[in-house]
């Protein structure tokens, strides 16, 4: 494992305006996309073809890329694991959403596996928009940090989601005043995100989940990156302040 710092900040930093690249090759999808996140304060950039996607996403460093599955040149499937595979890549561990107009059960898999956090289905609404950019901005977008509806679907009922949510919020709370010693133990880190991602899935702790994916998917390759960490803990305390409304 490589070295780390004796202590390690883990800034929670806000992004006021997150850089989102939008590639997709049919124009009225570009266009909405691009409007509709224009109007909830992120800088959209468009493109319409895979291998434009890349080069961009290597070139520049974006918070979130919006990757239609079926584009000229390349799909987002093969841009995201062109991109993964790229360490010198400036978009290389930017959260990635999937977009499409349809899908295949098998295709969720292999989407999640290359490394996307979301699947966003076409056509989609600004609220769907929101959801997504609460994956980078969970503090600017509370009401899509926890899913209520997520949550009794999978509790049942309301007094077993509240029960099961008191116990999240202790847990978050450990989480988060361990978690620089944990970034130095991988083993453990992934058995902690491990317990974690189930609690969010009966929570309905949508943002934090996808983030749990995404470090376990991190240290399933190597150690925590600080950007990463970043990311991981802004979420953590975005939930907190939702769970503590």
């Amino acid at each position: 494992m490589p070295n780390h710092p004796d202590t390690l900040q883990i800034d929670p930093k806000p992004i006021l305006h997150p850089r989102v690249l939008v590639a997709d090759d049919d124009p009225a999808s570009c266009r909405f996309l691009c409007d509709g996140l224009r109007s909830l304060g992120a800088q959209a950039q468009a493109c319409r073809d895979g291998t434009t996607a890349l080069a961009q996403a290597r070139a520049e460093a974006f918070d979130l890329l919006l990757l239609d599955c079926r584009m000229p040149g390349a799909g987002g499937l093969q841009v995201l694991s062109a991109l993964r595979g790229d360490a010198g890549a400036h978009s290389a561990e930017s959260i990635a959403v999937a977009t499409t107009a349809e899908l295949a059960p098998r295709d969720r898999q292999s989407l999640f596996a290359a490394g996307f956090s979301e699947i966003l289905l076409k056509p989609c609404s600004v609220a769907d928009l929101q959801r997504m950019l609460a994956l980078v901005q969970p503090e600017r977008h509370q009401a899509y940090v926890l899913d209520d509806q997520a949550a009794l679907t999978s509790t049942g009922d309301t007094c077993t989601m509240r029960a099961l949510r008191l116990l999240l919020r202790e847990e978050l709370v450990q989480l988060e005043q361990e978690l620089e010693p944990l970034s130095r133990d991988r083993a453990g880190f992934g058995e902690r995100l491990h317990r974690l991602r189930s609690s969010c899935g009966f929570c309905g702790a949508a943002a934090l989940a996808t983030q749990t994916v995404w470090m376990q998917q991190q240290l399933s390759q190597h150690d925590a990156t600080h950007a990463a960490l970043a990311r991981f803990r802004k979420t953590l305390l975005a939930t907190l302040q939702a769970l503590d409304r």
